[in-house]
């Protein structure tokens, strides 16, 4: 499925199924209040109705008067209140600032509920009073609710907007962070190098001047030849200082951690060890395989701080806990695999005592990430994470004899993804075992539930108009007042009978031989019951109603019959 956001025909087309939408529910209250026999004026109905809706495609344009014109509307026609809460809802949610969407709504309610009162005795119940009340019915179900309701989801969605930029702001800094401590690594790397490359260079221009002096009398010819590799040596030690030398101090360790053609070696191991023990640390060294002096200088300062650093962090994070410093140097590995002898350097400690230090006393975990832009780049292998103890493990694997330096993984690697350390020491958080978390809803999902709970939250809004608008105009009076009328003669025997006149048995009966002569012309005579024979001591008023031939109504007639009472056992003689 193709996003809709991603579409510029479904960007466009939007809006209109909206605006169709909004009004086919407006249709639907139309229809089922004019199925309740509670609505006047059909034809000018659904003509507001339909401008209502042109106007509802216009809120994005104009949306406070939109939405106060839809309120004024709905007052004399409630068919428009759908067409309104859908406004209120989309004006509400994009209205960020609180007092004028508070000011918004207030008056769209209130203009509401004016108009129908004024509409009332004309397009409404028929009276202000029951205008006033259907206005007060459809105020907050055309305006103050779905206006709440925006409100939620609006600031609902500035909040998600606010907490993903400062996600992605903390994420963009951690990332400059990390590439920081890596440029600060190869920076250090690069002034080891010119310390390195500069002694050599250095020896090289001294043995050409030496051979320039041997040369002069022995073999003049080849006099200009050693003078040129002097001079070639000469500019390149001069070159290599002034792109290498701007990296200053800060790029380089001074001072006793100044790097030396000991570094590396298992004398300078157990001297980092012993500083440590000195500074009040239970750590111990377990050394395993030859010294490292043979190797490469690069291996063995890499060596040298992953085996710092490591016990740096634990003066730092865990300076009460124990620490092992284990160095394995697997020659025999060279024979055995294939990518040769490797140096293997793990530096562990356990909890420490207590609580846990709080976040703020944590690192940053850029010298972890230093080590391993440094591994990585003699191509070998850089971990660090919190043990389930409580402790903490760095562990880093070199080859021995690096290949090519700088063509490590690190040099491939554009940036560190997600599983990078996040904080230096043992307390330090790793990103948890179980995996990541369930990926939210796409774009698509999110937009077909949004909709489709609007779409229900509009109907159940529609319904209580309806109930609504079937309340008020049930509650009205019928116009008529007073007792009912009574029937008159000339009236036909169906009009007669409308007003309940009907003949029974039981009143014919009893009138039989009491009644007086009948009125000339007449067909048949009805011998109503309720409403038309009444009681009183010692006899019945019947009345009697007398229609022709033709079933018009020619005489009313009264007359009283005398009651039969039986005599009490006790008042027989």
């Amino acid at each position: 499925m193709v996003p809709i956001s991603s579409s510029p025909r479904h960007a466009r087309l939007r809006p209109v199924a909206q605006t169709l939408g909004v009004g086919l529910v407006g249709l639907d209250v139309y229809a089922a209040v004019g199925h309740l026999g509670y609505l006047p004026h059909p034809p000018f109905q659904l003509a507001v109705l339909a401008a209502a809706a042109v106007l509802f495609a216009l809120r994005g344009r104009w949306p406070g008067p939109v939405l106060l014109v839809l309120a004024a509307l709905t007052g004399p026609v409630p068919a428009v209140g759908p067409v309104t809460a859908a406004a209120a809802y989309s004006v509400a949610r994009r209205m960020a600032r609180p007092r004028p969407r508070a000011r918004l709504l207030a008056a769209a309610g209130a203009l509401l509920v004016v108009c129908a009162t004024v509409a009332g005795p004309r397009l409404g119940p028929g009276s202000a009073a029951y205008g006033l009340a259907l206005g007060l019915v459809l105020a907050p179900t055309a305006v103050i609710v779905p206006g709440l309701v925006g409100t939620v989801r609006g600031q609902q969605g500035r909040l998600l907007r606010a907490l993903r930029e400062r996600g992605d702001a903390a994420e963009r800094a951690r990332r400059l962070a990390d590439s920081e401590a890596r440029i600060h690594e190869r920076s250090r790397i690069a002034a080891e190098m010119h310390d390195l490359v500069g002694h050599r260079l250095s020896l090289v221009s001294l043995h050409a001047g030496g051979l320039e002096l041997a040369l002069e009398g022995a073999a003049p010819q080849l006099r200009e030849e050693a003078v040129l590799v002097r001079r070639t040596t000469r500019d390149a030690l001069r070159e290599l200082r002034q792109v290498l030398g701007v990296l200053g101090p800060l790029a380089r360790d001074t001072g006793p951690d100044a790097l030396t053609h000991a570094t590396g070696t298992r004398a300078d191991i157990e001297a980092l060890v012993a500083q440590s023990r000195d500074g009040g640390i239970a750590v111990r060294l377990d050394w395993a395989g030859p010294d490292l002096d043979a190797r490469p200088a690069p291996v063995r300062r890499a060596v040298h701080r992953v085996v710092r650093e490591a016990l740096t962090n634990v003066h730092r994070y865990a300076a009460d806990a124990h620490a092992t410093v284990t160095v394995e140097h697997d020659t025999a590995a060279a024979d055995a695999a294939a990518d040769g002898a490797r140096v293997r350097v793990t530096v562990r400690n356990g909890a420490r005592p207590g609580p846990p230090a709080p976040a703020e006393e944590l690192g940053t975990g850029r010298g972890l990430t230093g080590l391993r832009e440094r591994v990585e780049l003699l191509g070998g292998t850089f971990e660090a994470a919190p043990l389930p103890s409580g402790g903490f493990r760095v562990a880093a694997a070199v080859p021995a004899e690096p290949a090519e330096p700088g063509g490590g993984p690190a040099a491939r690697r554009a940036d560190d993804g997600p599983g990078t350390l996040t904080a230096a020491g043992p307390e330090a958080t790793w990103p948890d075992p179980a995996g990541p978390e369930p990926a939210a809803p796409g774009p698509d999902g999110r937009r077909t539930a949004e909709v489709l709970t609007l779409g229900f939250g509009l109907a159940a809004l529609s319904a209580l108009m309806v109930v609504g608008i079937a309340f008020v105009y049930a509650a009205q009076p019928s116009g008529r007042s007073g007792p009912a009328p009574l029937p008159r003669v000339g009236m036909t025997y169906a009009e007669v009978a409308g007003y309940g006149v009907l003949d029974n048995a039981a009143v014919r009966a009893a009138a039989s031989g009491h009644e007086p002569p009948r009125p000339a012309g007449t067909a048949g005579c009805v011998y109503p019951f309720n409403g038309a024979t009444e009681r009183h001591p010692g006899g019945l008023l019947i009345a009697r109603y007398c229609f022709d031939a033709a079933q018009r109504l020619i005489a009313i007639d009264r007359f009283d019959v005398p009651s039969v009472r039986d005599a009490t056992p006790w008042e027989t003689p």
